[in-house]
């Protein structure tokens, strides 16, 4: 029993701790170190110690002089005989002590307690006071919320000194053989009143005790019973009450005892009653009486076992279930079902959280047929919390009559849904706490219309469905938490949501888009997903940090931003915020990336040309291009030395008399001679013998030159025997190759204005690449380049040509040695 007390101690000096204090306690633990004294080296910035189970008999006066932070100092367990007055003056922030089981006498002589004027908790039971009068000190103890104390008599005016002192609880460890003098309770002004009895009974000698706790205190404990009800009967059914709350804890009672003890408690002006592990020997094999009236409100069984092994479970089931209150928990026990009420019940709330409840809940079974219950047409709260639940469906059967339900609390089970059956849901049922079952996206199927708040959190939904059977017309709050959804869901079901919470699901970029189904959509949780922060990104981004501003132009408000959203990849941005994640437009809109890279890429091109135009750049790079050919194939010429047998010139310039002007005086000065690179060139003028014929003389400088050059204008294409030139020259082209026909354009010369007879022509300039005259003075240098280039060749490793015969034409004539042209 003792250790009992010091467990509720410690429970309340834990609760104490948590309460006045949001920051970290520096805690020392010296518990069972075998210290005969308090050691000196007690860190100065110490809040919680603990010297129990040790051997202190004694605290002198400078103990705890460095310890001025301490708050809670446990000292029990020590055989503590004697404590010095200055014990405590420098710990003036101390709020709990316990100095329980103990050797300390005379509990109305404790002067340390002068210097504790911020204490809230003392725990004084099981020392060795024979007497319980407080002494003078106590008065002082203006803060003072929790005092626990024992002794062998309680008279009168014991409790004086506390008058003004304003306690929570009053703990009274009484030991057997103590005596009671009625109205000795009279001086404490207490909430709770805790009577805590070593020997488990309540005997005659505190009869007039039980009486007083129950018309002074507001809740009444008793703790440690095991028999000695009938008292506790008797005082009930006989005395005047103000209890309001009467508890029993940790007690051993026959089930005939229970029985009228509850029934007393019914009819007695008690409202509420909690009995915390309870064990119960001798249960019934029939239903046993229970009180039809009572104003009692609410009764509360929380971890009730039982001892015996051949028992009626109906009969136990019966008792309970047909209590005449509006509110009955029967928590962390392990039953399995319970049954309907035999009439109409009274209840509106009903708790059976944590016990090992059965789908078969509430349904009896008779004959082949399986009967529902009906008789909870008043409950309003059903709470089913930590069972063994497991068909969806068949839980909405067991409550379908239960027109008045409206909130139905079915977490922590096994439940699953994949009948094709119909669920019967009442109509009344507006809030749903499926939370942390086994439910995938079928559950959607099987839901009370009428819901408003859906708790679906740690389960196994993937996605949310859509389709006529999803209509959810009420729903206004819907929590997802904690399952495998992929995307932001449809509302197209839920056309009034304003709250959905998604956090801790497999969210790797929300498709905002989805949002615009929502309306009525407040708020928003996304938090704790694995982010992808990538471009597909962007908008929920924004979307958050709109949700941010005071004036932001979106309705929705995402909670936990931006703490609660972090990247999971790629593994350079992880674990940083989506808030200080940012991916330029540019690199996410392909529209604007390829006009970023196409426009400057377009202007450059825009702008070359332009300038390729002005300085004639193609013209320069056509005329390198030329040169280049020429250079390559007179390289790649394996027959060279065959082709240059007979040939005495370089090139035959074949021109119209209008055109002579040019030729004689621009191209031959800058083709013959040291100035023009040494070539002979055939002119007409010197190279025609007389007494040919015209056409005799043009084939003869055909077949003796290695090129021909035609310089075409339009007076060129109105000239027969240019064309007769073109033609033969075209025929060795055939048998010499692409290369010995030049084509010089002296000046443009449309398709359209060349004859038809010109079809050579037309065929070499559609074919051949030909140079173009430039009127730009800068570019003659490089056009003369290109044309010896294409002209040049060493005629002076070609072997000798052969003699003519009298019907050969001459060609050695001093005046054919520079050039040979012919005019027309």
């Amino acid at each position: 029993m003792r250790s009992v007390v010091a467990m509720l101690w410690a429970l309340a000096l834990l609760v104490g701790l948590k309460q006045s204090s949001s920051t970290a306690i520096i805690s020392i633990d010296l518990s069972s170190k075998n210290l005969s004294v308090v050691p000196g080296d007690l860190p100065s910035s110490a809040e919680y110690v603990d010297l129990s189970l040790n051997h202190i008999r004694l605290l002198r006066s400078g103990d705890f002089e460095n310890t001025t932070r301490l708050r809670f100092l446990n000292l029990s367990w020590n055989g503590l005989e004697k404590i010095d007055q200055l014990v405590f003056s420098g710990t003036p922030l101390l709020e709990d002590m316990d100095l329980s089981h103990n050797s300390l006498q005379n509990l109305s002589h404790q002067p340390y307690l002068f210097n504790m004027r911020n204490l809230q908790g003392l725990n004084l039971a099981f020392n060795m006071f024979f007497n319980m009068r407080l002494g003078e000190e106590f008065r002082t103890l203006a803060t003072l919320q929790r005092l626990a104390i024992g002794g062998n008599n309680i008279q009168l005016d014991d409790f004086k000194s506390i008058t003004g002192v304003k306690l929570q609880t009053l703990t009274l460890c009484l030991e057997i053989g103590t005596t009671y003098v009625a109205g000795s309770l009279d001086h404490v002004r207490a909430k709770r009143l805790q009577i805590v009895l070593s020997k488990g009974k309540i005997l005659g000698t505190l009869y007039g005790l039980l009486g007083d706790a129950l018309l002074l205190f507001h809740e009444l404990e008793l703790t440690g019973l095991t028999g000695g009800y009938n008292n506790i009967v008797k005082q009930l059914i006989k005395g005047e009450i103000h209890t309001s709350h009467f508890h029993l804890t940790d007690i051993l009672i026959q089930w005939h005892d229970l029985t009228d003890f509850v029934n007393a408690v019914l009819q007695a002006n008690i409202p509420q009653l909690t009995i915390t592990d309870m064990a119960l020997l001798k249960l019934p094999f029939n239903d046993t009486y229970v009180s039809n009236t009572s104003a009692v409100k609410s009764i509360t069984l929380r971890r009730a076992t039982v001892k015996s092994f051949f028992f009626s479970q109906t009969a136990v089931y019966n008792f309970f279930i047909n209590m005449p209150v509006v509110s009955m928990a029967v928590l962390e026990t392990p039953i399995i079902h319970m049954t309907c009420p035999m009439s109409q019940s009274p209840l509106r709330q009903l708790d059976f959280s944590n016990c090992a409840m059965a789908d078969t809940i509430f349904s009896r079974v008779e004959g082949e047929h399986i009967l529902e219950c009906e008789t909870f047409g008043q409950l309003n709260q059903l709470f089913l919390r930590g069972n063994n639940l497991k068909d969806f469906q068949v839980l909405s059967t067991r409550v379908q009559y239960m027109t008045s339900l409206e909130y139905l609390d079915l977490s922590l089970n096994y439940l699953i849904h994949d009948s094709q059956a119909e669920c019967a849901w009442p109509p009344s049922l507006i809030h749903v706490n499926l939370s942390s079952n086994r439910l995938t996206h079928s559950v959607f199927s099987c839901l009370p219309r009428g819901t408003k708040v859906l708790d679906l959190q740690n389960n196994q939904v993937s996605v949310v469905p859509q389709g006529p059977f999803l209509r959810l017309d009420s729903l206004a709050i819907l929590d997802l938490s904690s399952n495998r959804l992929r995307d932001l869901p449809v509302c197209g079901g839920f056309p009034t949501l304003t709250t959905l919470l998604l956090n801790d699901n497999s969210l790797h970029a929300p498709s905002v888009t989805n949002l615009n189904s929502c309306p009525k959509l407040e708020f928003l949780d996304v938090s704790h997903n694995p982010y992808t922060c990538t471009c597909e990104l962007r908008s929920f981004r924004s979307l958050g940090t709109k949700s941010q501003q005071k004036n932001g132009q979106t309705r929705i408000h995402l909670l936990s931003w931006p703490v609660g959203y972090r990247c999971s990849y790629p593994d350079a941005l992880r674990n940083s915020t989506l808030k200080d994640f940012w991916i330029p437009e540019v690199s996410c809109n392909v529209g604007l990336l390829a006009v970023t890279i196409l426009g400057p890429a377009f202007i450059i091109i825009i702008a070359v040309t332009t300038i390729c135009h002005r300085l004639d750049v193609p013209w320069y790079m056509s005329m390198i291009w030329q040169w280049a050919m020429v250079k390559y194939r007179a390289k790649s010429n394996n027959d060279r030395l065959q082709d240059m047998l007979g040939v005495e010139f370089h090139a035959f310039v074949s021109y119209s008399q209008q055109d002579a002007e040019w030729v004689n005086d621009t191209l031959l000065p800058n083709l013959q001679g040291p100035a023009g690179g040494g070539l002979h060139i055939c002119h007409h003028g010197e190279s025609f013998l007389p007494g040919k014929t015209i056409l005799e003389n043009i084939m003869h400088c055909v077949e003796k030159s290695w090129r021909c050059v035609f310089v075409l204008s339009s007076h060129f294409v109105k000239s027969d025997w240019c064309n007769y030139e073109l033609y033969f020259a075209s025929q060795q082209h055939l048998s010499w190759g692409s290369d010995r026909v030049v084509l010089l354009l002296l000046e443009p010369v449309p398709q359209y204005l060349i004859p038809s007879k010109f079809h050579q022509l037309k065929l070499l300039m559609s074919k051949h690449t030909y140079l173009e005259w430039p009127q730009e003075k800068a570019k003659h240098r490089l056009f003369w380049a290109n044309l010896r280039a294409a002209l040049q060749e060493d005629l002076r490793n070609a072997p000798p040509a052969r003699q003519l015969d009298v019907d050969d034409v001459t060609t050695s004539t001093p005046s054919c040695q520079r050039s040979t042209a012919t005019a027309y």
